[in-house]
């Protein structure tokens, strides 16, 4: 099957839903490391976050490297401590080749500035912390067809999928 625009591809069956609600103060890239680990998930997508925050640390893309992988000089981030309400919040969980679980999410937040809403969104790192509440929604995946390793190309974390992969060089 010569498929054009696609790289790699797989399926896998949706065990359940996951919901939680992070504590005040929290950050929220760990409150959702933690809450994957109390519940055993391995493997998952985010599908939803929304609530405010109190201070939100966006990474992003400011320019495409000459050769990988991605360093903090091809970054730019941006720290914004304000209130915040979390619009969206989407990523993928999946068990590392080498052991420990990788969560891979972006989120976008709007905040008034000149009396104005402006929305901002990148990667989502440590740094981000919740402010009044946030809920999170996580599709939890059956373990053993996702995995996390190391991309040829970009020399960084990606997703793989173990059952019916296509890959293409």
């Amino acid at each position: 099957m010569g498929l054009k625009f696609i790289e790699c591809i797989g399926s896998q069956n949706i065990e359940r839903l996951v919901q939680f609600r992070v504590k005040p103060d929290a950050d929220l890239l760990e409150a959702i490391e933690e809450a994957m680990k109390a519940e055993g998930v391995r493997a998952g997508v985010i599908v939803s976050g929304l609530g405010a925050l109190k201070k939100a640390l966006f990474r992003n893309l400011k320019c495409f490297p000459k050769s990988y992988p991605v360093t903090s000089k091809d970054r730019l981030y941006l720290e914004v401590t304000a209130p915040m309400e979390l619009v969206s919040l989407a990523g993928w969980i999946a068990p590392k080749t080498g052991g420990g679980v990788e969560v891979h999410a972006h989120y976008s937040a709007s905040t008034v500035e000149n009396d104005k809403v402006v929305t901002l969104g990148g990667h989502l790192t440590e740094g981000t912390i919740c402010g009044i509440k946030v809920v999170v929604a996580i599709l939890v995946l059956t373990d053993g067809g996702v995995y996390a390793d190391k991309d040829q190309k970009t020399k960084s974390f990606d997703i793989f999928w173990k059952h019916n992969p296509i890959e293409f060089s």
